[in-house]
């Protein structure tokens, strides 16, 4: 059985136990990080001392998204096709995410994990403007198509549907992006996605 080390509230361990959940494959998941700690056990499986970490009988990985690929090519390879140029197309926007993610972390880090009396309102709206402008992009492009992986949902949607829910989530302003706002509530119907994003932002 996949073992998955990471806590939930972590955009990156979020991606990887919505798509385990997604495709129904059956996995354990322990606390790790944050306020949990980490092990000396754990820091010998991913000496990066981050989260998360799969243990998938002989095969030990790090990074989300290299999870994501790997999973999706072991057990759903319809959510990653084997066409590279097919595949190419939600690849990119899983390389892109983390590009968004920098744009995004100081209006959650200074709305989430600080006190209201801590928070640099300064900071935060640069941040929020900052968010807007990447998902402009994603606007222009879910004007033309229903997902991020083109045709249907694939991988390629799961990183930035994490961090989509954080910026609708967050106490920020937030310009009308009916296309995203349409992929974002589709992204809602999906059980896994319910389950393992959608909780409180801590």
């Amino acid at each position: 059985m996949l073992t998955l080390w990471g806590r939930l509230n972590s955009h990156n361990v979020k991606k990887v136990a919505w798509l385990a959940e997604e495709i129904g494959l059956p996995y354990v998941r322990h606390d790790v990080g944050g306020a949990f700690g980490m092990s000396d056990a754990y820091l010998a499986i991913n000496p990066n001392a981050l989260v998360p970490t799969i243990e998938d009988g002989d095969i030990v990985l790090w990074e989300s998204n290299a999870i994501l690929r790997y999973l999706a090519a072991a057990y759903a390879p319809t959510l990653w096709p084997a066409d590279p140029a097919v595949r190419a197309i939600g690849d990119r926007w899983m390389d892109w995410q983390f590009g968004y993610a920098d744009a995004q972390r100081d209006a959650f880090l200074q709305l989430v994990r600080r006190a209201p009396e801590a928070r640099d309102a300064a900071v935060i709206a640069r941040s929020a403007e900052a968010c807007a402008a990447q998902m402009a992009v994603l606007e222009r492009y879910l004007a033309a198509t229903s997902w991020l992986s083109r045709a249907a949902f694939g991988i390629g949607d799961i990183p930035m549907g994490v961090y989509a829910h954080t910026w609708f989530t967050l106490d920020i302003a937030r310009p009308e992006l009916p296309y995203v706002r349409a992929w974002y509530e589709r992204l809602i119907e999906r059980p896994g996605f319910a389950g393992q994003v959608m909780i409180p932002l801590t």
